[in-house]
């Protein structure tokens, strides 16, 4: 192999790479910032050690300190009762991130079977499963979620369950949907003359092929679930003190907006960062696997 074709092959590659950035930036941005945000949340606690909920009221609203502060032990400032901002932030940064992808990923579960049941076996077990989706559907996500909540403890097992409940519907109805119109494909009726059992069926044939769709949906409505919760926290619906957890922060701090910025600045810059990575993994996934899209950009 001569020197020119791997100069020349090494060429195609970068081109290749180049292209390949470029047409799913968004993905590859909203990737980085999906695994800053983990790392930081993972790591973040036994780097910062401070207590998240300790309490010191000489050192209240003291500055951040990478923004001019005089105290290098609170990088990112205290709140109005001397609590550690920073520790706050990564402490309820877990707590939010585990409450939603365990209420997506529950969600997804349960709407992908009764989606599947529902578009593969039609009649009776369609209209009933279809007509309690719409009905739940008919009110807003956050005003069944406040509902449902306002009767229920604000523990994070029950926001869980609340949002497992409220977000089923729309996962079942896209799945009903791509069932119906992969029923009558042509390998599932040969999966039919060869004497496949349904769930078989449903299992092998119909379940990857909704999958790369439901991926893409999950990753959006994880930035739904995300910010309900921390607009449940915030009205004092969601997560109950003294556990941190942004919309709290928010809350808490939007009375001090005028002399000490950074409490509310800190966890509304988080949230927005988190919603906006997600957010962009989910636009960019739904470019790349569509396949109307990619005809269009080639």
């Amino acid at each position: 192999m001569t020197t020119m074709t791997v100069t020349s092959r090494r060429r195609r590659h970068w081109k290749e790479l180049a292209w390949l950035t470029k047409r799913h930036l968004a993905v590859i941005t909203g990737v980085i910032l999906s695994v800053v945000i983990v790392l930081l949340v993972a790591l973040g606690p036994f780097i910062f050690t401070a207590d998240p909920i300790a309490q010191d009221i000489d050192i209240r609203l003291t500055p951040p300190f990478l923004l001019g502060g005089n105290d290098p032990a609170h990088l990112l400032g205290t709140d109005q009762l001397g609590r550690d901002v920073l520790s706050r932030l990564l402490h309820g940064a877990r707590l939010s991130l585990v409450i939603a992808w365990m209420s997506v990923l529950a969600s997804a579960a349960v709407g992908i079977i009764i989606g599947l049941a529902s578009g593969y076996y039609r009649g009776i077990t369609d209209e009933l499963f279809m007509r309690v989706a719409e009905a739940e559907m008919a009110f807003p996500f956050v005003v069944l979620a406040l509902l449902l909540l306002s009767v229920l403890s604000s523990s994070p097992g029950h926001i869980i369950a609340v949002f497992i409940v409220v977000g089923w519907p729309i996962y079942s109805k896209i799945v009903r949907g791509l069932v119906l119109s992969l029923r009558e494909e042509e390998f599932i009726i040969a999966a039919h003359a060869m004497g496949a059992h349904n769930w078989r069926i449903m299992a092998l044939h119909l379940l990857p092929n909704l999958l790369p769709s439901v991926f893409v949906l999950c990753t959006l409505q994880f930035s739904v679930v995300i910010f309900t919760e921390a607009g449940l926290s915030f009205i004092g619906v969601g997560i109950q003190p003294p556990t941190p957890s942004w919309g709290m922060m928010l809350a808490e701090g939007r009375q001090y907006i005028s002399t000490a910025w950074w409490l509310p600045t800190w966890p509304g810059l988080a949230l927005m960062f988190t919603v906006l990575a997600a957010n962009l993994v989910g636009d960019g996934l739904q470019d790349a696997l569509n396949p109307r899209r990619r005809v269009g950009m080639a």
